[in-house]
């Protein structure tokens, strides 16, 4: 009987010092200490590039252990997209460049070349047997309910590797058994010895020694909550190595080279598109996945429990339709991969693509326990390198460029604009609204929003707080253990902020409100929309001539004035010259009715700062008055306010031809972590409103300018 144990380790593009710092005292350094005392466990280690990377400027001395490991065979390395990208997801040239630059950083630091390779959050697709087999990977690892889905049993069929194929490229492919790592370290040491036993004695027995194959995150022996307590100050993991060298009589721990190399595979297996159980449920729209989790855990309970086997949920392309900001990023990545690929071979080429695969780094596309697509920092460092490797690709051409494209591939016309200081892109379909406002000398993307909407699991939050199950993390040492049906908080009261909008959030959203909108409904997306305007298609005209670009973007649309519902027409036009950090937009707004036109009409902006809401980093003021950008505040006949952060070094200053009331308020969102519920701060918005009364056939205009610069 053979034990494969695989450990993957992490941590993502743009993460703090202090969280990779502690993964290292919690895992990663009492893993490899572990190791040493135990020469005869034998293990595979996959360490993703941007882990390498921290290691090398921060432990180089860990990397070092780990190559006199790795030299006498104790350890094996995996490789895999050097930025723990999903393969999937990526152009071919793109996956080819990212698992050469591991492989070859793996050789150099190790010593070693490596043959298999971890799919980063396991995500596998078939196509990809081809990609990989043509970069000399030999074999993956992927989950058993890969194998259930297509009529493998788990606790019968899958002791040992199999060989699948695609256009007759082959790829050795391992299961690894949920059984083992939901048991390890969760169930005791005795009891996971004795379910290996009985495999052993197993009368199911196959043509060649059997294989139990554990692959899972090495951050859960130590960093999740409560793991490191009880894997190292308890003394979990030393008694788990302990009893696999006093058991070599039957049991021995094999690297899966080792296996590949002495033993032939079980059979052939063609697996689906699908990853983790978990993934799947995450990747569905909110109401399914809900109903995914607790049709999970019914037949978790039900004689019919077998039909487990055949739930496996969505595929995580669908985060790329349940999260439109996710798409917005992939897409955006997606054109910067064919400008930079497009550019001569050199030095420049080199570091431009280096930067495009740092932002292809997985975690802030998709959304599942952790926080992923909500977490502020991976999103800003993801359209950093972005912005960085597109200006790389772009240098010597600085003229202002305007172009109609399909961006987010949806088959609806999009507007960009490209050049110094700005790249721009306006979301025709939608409201004519500005979905991505990129100020490129501070490789900063100020529209890095993301839109408040419902999770599968704010059901459960609603549901605790509604039975009084609501427990905040600071007390949970002082509940009582026998509760184990409390949902923690970070906060009392979090689940107030449970809102959803039902639109997208970006700049130059255009409102007409009813009289009795306020600013309270607005922030909790109930109020009284009167025209159609927010979600409906604008048409695009402009010129551009290098130095300067003109967008004309308009709408005829209808506002409903008590019953009648009369024809309006709403025009902005945004103006900007090469090289000035400014851009001015002319708003028109005509009367094609019959009748006067009273109505209160609104410009909705927003800005998106990381640590937005710290006003020791970012602030908002008018009046030299700074005040915090999470405040929900109103304000009138303001004619200029400022915004700033002092993290980026930019400043954004607003200034009005018309005097308006301002109304502000944070995007604030709900998430799930490990440690429990917690509010995100995501960005702010402002609402500009201005009462109209036009005549029959009259017009109004204002000019907003808005001012994104650096500080000095």
């Amino acid at each position: 009987m053979f034990l494969s144990l695989i450990f993957h380790t992490h941590q993502p593009v743009g993460n703090f010092d202090f969280v990779n710092e502690h993964a290292f005292e919690s895992a990663y350094l009492p893993m490899v200490d572990l190791l040493e005392r135990h020469p005869g466990v034998h293990v595979a280690l996959h360490v993703s590039g941007s882990l390498l990377d921290w290691l090398m400027e921060h432990h180089p001395e860990l990397l070092e252990r780990l190559k006199t490991l790795v030299a006498r065979s104790q350890v094996e390395i995996l490789t895999g997209g050097y930025y723990e990208p999903i393969l999937v997801s990526l152009p071919d040239v793109d996956k080819f460049g990212q698992i050469r630059k591991l492989t070859e950083t793996i050789q150099k630091t190790f010593g070693a070349t490596p043959r298999g390779l971890w799919l980063a959050e396991r995500v596998w697709d078939p196509y990809l047997v081809k990609p990989l087999a043509e970069v000399g990977v030999e074999y993956v690892v992927a989950d058993d309910t890969l194998f259930e889905t297509v009529g493998f049993d788990r606790e019968r069929d899958l002791f040992g590797y199999f060989m699948t194929e695609e256009q007759g490229k082959t790829v050795a492919v391992f299961p690894s058994l949920m059984h083992l790592r939901y048991t390890i370290p969760w169930k005791s040491v005795e009891e996971n010895i004795e379910w290996l036993r009985e495999q052993y004695r197993s009368e199911l027995r196959t043509f060649q020694p059997k294989l139990a194959v554990m692959a899972d995150d090495g951050e859960k022996f130590g960093v999740w909550p409560e793991t490191f307590r009880h894997c190292w100050e308890s003394g979990y993991m030393e008694r788990l190595f302990q009893a696999l060298e006093s058991n070599r009589d039957w049991l021995h721990t094999t690297t899966p080279s080792y296996f590949l190399d002495h033993y032939a595979a079980l059979g052939r297996a063609y697996l689906p598109s699908a990853s983790y159980m978990e993934m799947g449920e995450w990747s569905l729209p909110p109401a399914r996945a809900y109903e995914l989790s607790n049709l999970r855990e019914d037949l978790e309970r039900d004689a019919n429990r077998l039909i487990l086997r055949f739930l496996r949920g969505g595929l995580w392309r669908n985060f790329m339709v349940k999260y439109e900001e996710i798409n917005h990023m992939h897409k955006r990545m997606l054109r910067v991969s064919q400008t930079v690929h497009a550019m001569p071979e050199g030095p420049d080429k080199r570091l431009a693509l280096d930067l495009l695969w740092a932002a292809q780094s997985n975690d802030a596309y998709w959304h599942g326990l952790f926080g992923g697509i909500y977490l502020f920092h991976f999103r800003v460092t993801n359209y950093a390198n972005l912005i960085a490797a597109e200006m790389l690709a772009s240098e010597d051409d600085q003229a202002l460029t305007v172009e109609q494209v399909d961006f987010d591939l949806d088959s609806r016309a999009d507007l960009v604009l490209s050049g110094q200081p700005f790249y721009m892109m306006w979301d025709l379909a939608r409201g004519g609204a500005l979905r991505e406002w990129d100020h490129r000398p501070a490789r900063y993307n100020l529209l890095n929003l993301m839109t408040r909407r419902d999770e599968g699991y704010h059901q459960d939050l609603l549901a605790a707080a509604a039975e009084n199950r609501i427990i905040v993390v600071d007390e949970a040492e002082r509940a009582d253990p026998a509760r184990s049906d409390l949902v923690r908080v970070k906060e009392r009261g979090i689940e107030r902020y449970l809102i959803a909008d039902w639109y997208r959030r970006g700049s130059f959203i255009d409102h007409f409100l009813r009289e009795d909108a306020t600013l309270d409904g607005f922030y909790h997306s109930a109020f009284p929309e009167q025209g159609d305007f927010v979600i409906l298609p604008y048409e695009a005209e402009w010129k551009s001539d290098g130095k300067t670009a003109s967008i004309q973007l308009a709408r005829d649309g209808h506002v409903w004035v008590g019953g009648d519902h009369l024809p309006v027409q709403v025009v902005k036009q945004f103006e900007l010259v090469q090289g000035l950090e400014t851009m001015k937009v002319v708003y028109v707004v005509r009367n094609r009715s019959d009748r006067v036109l009273s109505v209160r009409f609104g410009v909705e902006t927003a800005l998106a700062f990381d640590a937005g809401d710290s006003p020791d980093y970012c602030t908002f003021e008018t009046g030299g008055r700074p005040s915090a950008l999470t405040e929900v505040a109103a304000h009138e006949r303001i004619a200029q306010y400022q915004t700033t952060t002092r993290i980026r070094n930019l400043r954004v200053q607003v200034a009005l031809s018309e005097p308006a009331t301002l109304w502000r308020f944070p995007l604030e969102t709900v998430t799930l972590s490990e440690a429990g519920f917690e509010r995100d701060y995501q960005g702010t918005v402002f609402v500009h409103l201005w009462d109209l009364a036009l005549q029959p056939g009259a017009e109004w205009r204002m000019t907003m300018s808005l001012e994104a610069r650096m500080l000095e």
